[in-house]
Formats: C-alpha cells, sequence, structure tokens
C-alpha cells in the first residue's frame, strides 16, 4: 500500500444521530482512552451500528466498517497479492488499514465470520497490538490511535455461531437495547420529521411485537423498522399499510402472527 493511503477518507464527516440511552458514551470514550477493544451486545436495529458511527464522528478518529459474513477470509480482513499490469501488489485489507494508519476498525455482526478467520485480530487484542501479515512477511505494529470494534445480536446465538471464550475474554463489553417508549419515539421523530404523537403509535406497535418474542418471534420489531415506517407515513402512505409493510411482512411469514400484529396495528389506528 502507497504511503499516500489518506486514512481521513474515512472520517465521519456528519454527526450521526444518536440519543444515548445510559451511560454508554462515557463507557466508550474510557476505552477508547484505554485504547481496549470494545463488544457491543444487542437485539437486532438497536443502533449498534449508529452508535460506533456517533462516537468515531465525536473523537474525529476515522471508521473503517466490515460487515461479516460465513464467507469471509482472514485474507478478507488482512489482505492479498494481487495481479495488475505492474505486476505482483500487495492489498491491505480493512483490519490492515486500520492498524496500519489509525482507525476504528468495527467488524459487525462478528459471529457471521468463521472461527478461523477470527484468530486474525487475537494479537490486536491484547498486549501485543500487533497483526502478523504472514504472506508478505510483515508484522503491522497498531498505530496509537487504532481500535477494534465488534458487534453482534446475543439472541441469535447458538452452539454454531457464538463466540470463543478465548475472543470473548479479549474485549471489554457493554449492553445496547431498545431504548425506552418515549426515548424511541423522540428518536422516530428526530430521524424523520414526524409528529411526536404519530411516532408514539409506532412504537406502541413495535412494543406489542416485542412482547412476542420467543412466542413466535424470533426478533422483536427494531427501532430502524419503525423508523422506515415513519418515512412511508411522511411520503404520504397510510400508516396501516406503513406499518405492514415496514413493521410487520420483514419480520414474519407466519400467518397467525402476522394476523396478531395487523390487528395490533388496526387497534392503534382505529
Amino acid at each position: 500500500m502507497s504511503n499516500t493511503f489518506d486514512i481521513k477518507q474515512y472520517l465521519v464527516k456528519q454527526q450521526p444521530y444518536y440519543q444515548s440511552a445510559g451511560n454508554e458514551i462515557a463507557l466508550y470514550e474510557a476505552a477508547y482512552a484505554a485504547r481496549l477493544p470494545v463488544m457491543l451486545k444487542g437485539p437486532t436495529g438497536c443502533g449498534k451500528s449508529r452508535f460506533v458511527e456517533h462516537m468515531a464522528w465525536k473523537l474525529k478518529k476515522p471508521l473503517i466498517t466490515v460487515a461479516c459474513n460465513e464467507d469471509m477470509t482472514a485474507s478478507d480482513l488482512v489482505g492479498r497479492y494481487l495481479l495488475d499490469a505492474n505486476g505482483t501488489q500487495w492489498l491491505d485489507g480493512p483490519l490492515s488499514l486500520a492498524a496500519r494508519y489509525g482507525a476504528i476498525c468495527y467488524l459487525d455482526e462478528i459471529v457471521e465470520a468463521r472461527q478461523d478467520t477470527l484468530v486474525v485480530i487475537h494479537p490486536l487484542t491484547d498486549h501485543r497490538r500487533m497483526l502478523p501479515l504472514d504472506k508478505k512477511g510483515e508484522l503491522v505494529a497498531a498505530h496509537d490511535n487504532f481500535q477494534l470494534v465488534i458487534s453482534y445480536n446475543p439472541g441469535y446465538q447458538s452452539l454454531l455461531k457464538d463466540l470463543k471464550q478465548s475472543t470473548k475474554q479479549r474485549f471489554t463489553a457493554f449492553d445496547l437495547d431498545y431504548p425506552t417508549a418515549e426515548l424511541e419515539a423522540t428518536i422516530v421523530s428526530k430521524e424523520t420529521g414526524m409528529d411526536a404523537t404519530l411516532a408514539a403509535k409506532l412504537v406502541k406497535i413495535g412494543q406489542a411485537a416485542r412482547n412476542l418474542k420467543g412466542h413466535g418471534l424470533d426478533e422483536g420489531i427494531s427501532t430502524r423498522l419503525l423508523v422506515y415506517a415513519a418515512a412511508l407515513i411522511k411520503g404520504g402512505v397510510t400508516p396501516r399499510d406503513a406499518c405492514r409493510m415496514a413493521m410487520v411482512r420483514p419480520i414474519t411469514d407466519d400467518a397467525d402472527i402476522r394476523a396478531t400484529l395487523d390487528h395490533a396495528i388496526d387497534a392503534v389506528f382505529e
């Protein structure tokens, strides 16, 4: 990678809206000050990624995000040799870029990645703060500004998709969850410009769905989906249709669960 590479292109230019629900901002700032790796745990769509973006903006640090998946290899993270017109060139991966140039590297939904891929992060998460590039024969010492952040949804844990203790115990961790009803209505209103009273109705439906988690639903309606519904309503879609389209149909194909949630929508928007 050329020395002219500019890590500033990964700076978060505009402030992402994030409403604190507790002391998570102070906790994260303390972890970053000590350059400790951070693990965020919480349900789908509760704001984990938005929180990391907000903190990168607040700390004025570049942010490189990786959406983990089961096909991701170690080379996808650390880099590989590529052949071009000038011959064989080394191309750093996102983890190498963050470590080399001093960015926050955010591995989103890390349990989706293979265990043999995750071991490459271990030397970066202890006193060594090193990243071995075995194929290149280089040992990258992490930049002073580098920090590793991972996230996942504990609700999807299984024997096949969970982090090993050898990985978990390399991180500090705290939980994020859906906000209180009042705060969530404020978030929906702020994100979309929706009237606060109408936003509160969307939250009421969302909470009804979350009460069904474990009773037919794997996951409740996320704050993200509430924002989607609000955006549709702002665009002229009727509240009932917007809620069905954005809040019910994405989360279940079960006819009985759909009927229950559709009834909740009708009751709120009677």
